[in-house]
């Protein structure tokens, strides 16, 4: 890795910032001072130095995000605002991506990182890593509706989804729900209900696996993921 996209990366400022930071001598590779922004160096290997102080390099970062209503999951567009669009510089030198998707008006838990294998393997079909959304809907919920959910029930293209476990907290003219699925489908969850005659009005993904979305996060914050739940992601997706 180029010296300069390394310090870059680690926070030392832009690349504008990094190449004055090596013309005045104030890096230093293995002990030697270092000039040229082109140099090389193996970062796990290498011993880089600011001022004297070690560099600690980062290959990855792994955070998670209490998703708004407001953001759509992707890098960037050019006409609506990403959920990378909020994050603080110093985090967008990564150049993370969000780890699968949440519709546009849809809340909560979302997991972002610059770790494509970790990204394929949590949204690969084959993990049946499941996915929990918190959902008030309108109309009655029903054990029927459990029953269709849990042997599957054919959306409006005529997709058969695979089973859902659906859980009721309240039943009544609007009801509130739990669902787990294991798909990310487009709109899986509101079409599902569609499916069986009901409205979906709020959606908010509160769990992946048993990875819970932070009660302490609002609307808009994320956070690095803790070391128990990389942890945890890195031996669900292993298995």
């Amino acid at each position: 890795m180029r010296i300069d996209k390394l310090l870059a990366n680690m926070g030392y400022g832009t690349r504008k910032e990094v190449k004055g930071l090596l013309k005045s001598g104030h890096v230093r590779i293995n002990g030697e001072p270092e000039k040229s922004p082109k140099t090389h160096v193996d970062p796990k290997e290498d011993l880089v130095t600011v001022m004297g102080d070690e560099v600690e390099y980062r290959e990855y970062i792994y955070l998670m995000m209490n998703k708004p209503g407001d953001l759509i999951s992707a890098t960037e567009d050019p006409h609506e605002t990403t959920v990378i669009d909020i994050l603080q510089p110093e985090d967008i030198v990564f150049e993370p991506f969000p780890v699968g998707r949440l519709d546009k008006d849809t809340e909560g838990l979302l997991l972002i990182t610059n770790d494509g294998q970790l990204n394929h393997r949590l949204t690969s079909p084959k993990k049946d890593v499941g996915k929990t959304y918190f959902a008030r809907v309108e109309g009655k919920v029903t054990e029927s509706d459990v029953e269709k959910f849990a042997a599957g029930v054919t959306l409006d293209d005529g997709y058969h989804t695979k089973p859902g476990e659906l859980v009721i907290l309240s039943s009544d003219e609007f009801s509130e729900i739990e669902l787990t699925i294991t798909e990310g489908k487009f709109h899986q969850v509101k079409r599902m209900f569609e499916a069986v005659g009901k409205k979906v009005v709020y959606l908010q993904r509160i769990k992946m696996g048993e990875l819970v979305l932070d009660e302490e996060l609002e609307l808009g914050e994320y956070r690095e993921l803790t070391d128990e739940e990389l942890e945890y992601l890195m031996n669900i997706t292993n298995l």
